[in-house]
């Protein structure tokens, strides 16, 4: 699969949703915190295939705002997991020159995956390859609500003129701010909906949906959904005609 990708055609930006650990879990028998620990062999997989492949920005929905409500022992494992899976991973991100940036409300993680975070983004800065985004209760909703605020604030300082909000200026306010629309979404499990994930962004996203829970998802599958994207016309509201020409 992977000598049918065109290089040339790659998608600069991808975004997973990685859905299916509980169900994979349950699938043994075991607690869902057991997939989600399983899950780590398909994070880096990704990271590491998007990065060989020329993949410029990797997002991965790692913790919505919605998750908050979920079980509180399955939160507290997972915020554990986060602060132990960050500081292992360092090394990684390093040897492949990935830089590692979030998006989403961080303020609201506990103070050690805070701290864990700001080192490893510090650490890995200046590395140029590709930049690896984890959404961390993060919501698109949560995203453009907090646009609208900053911006209406401007405009009540006297600093903004409304007539000057366009696409562009609010695209600026954004938590993605500096990083392009993903061309293409993957999420696994089969699910069949975006969860709150990127809203303003993924206007024209082209998206890949297979039955593979995130815990079994490999470079492999990977290769398969770029296939499948670079198959398909995108014609941003034009003809086959137009963009053909």
């Amino acid at each position: 699969m992977k000598e049918r990708i065109d290089s040339k055609k790659l998608p600069e930006h991808i975004a997973v949703i990685m859905d299916g650990n509980g169900r994979w879990a349950k699938g043994k028998g075991a607690a869902r915190v057991f997939g989600h620990k399983h899950a780590i062999k398909a994070v880096r997989d990704v990271t590491e295939g998007c990065a060989e492949l020329g993949v410029k920005f990797l997002t991965l929905y790692a913790f919505s705002t919605e998750n908050w409500n979920r079980p509180k022992a399955e939160v507290n494992a997972l915020m554990q997991l986060l602060v132990s899976t960050i500081s292992s991973e360092v090394k990684t991100l390093m040897d492949n020159d990935i830089s590692l940036t979030t998006i989403g409300d961080t303020k609201s993680l506990p103070v050690k995956a805070q701290r864990e975070l700001a080192e490893a983004i510090e650490k890995t800065a200046n590395n140029k390859r590709m930049k690896l985004v984890l959404a961390l209760s993060y919501s698109g909703r949560w995203d453009i609500v907090n646009a609208v605020k900053a911006l209406l604030k401007k405009q009540q300082n006297g600093e903004l003129n409304i007539d000057e909000v366009d696409q562009n200026l609010f695209e600026s306010y954004l938590d993605t701010s500096g990083i392009p629309d993903p061309e293409l979404l993957i999420r696994t499990s089969g699910e069949q909906r975006i969860s709150n994930f990127l809203l303003w962004q993924m206007a024209y996203t082209e998206f890949f949906i297979t039955d593979t829970l995130w815990p079994d998802f490999r470079k492999q599958h990977l290769y398969e959904a770029i296939v499948a994207y670079q198959q398909r016309e995108r014609r941003f509201g034009k003809i086959s005609e137009q963009v053909n020409t």
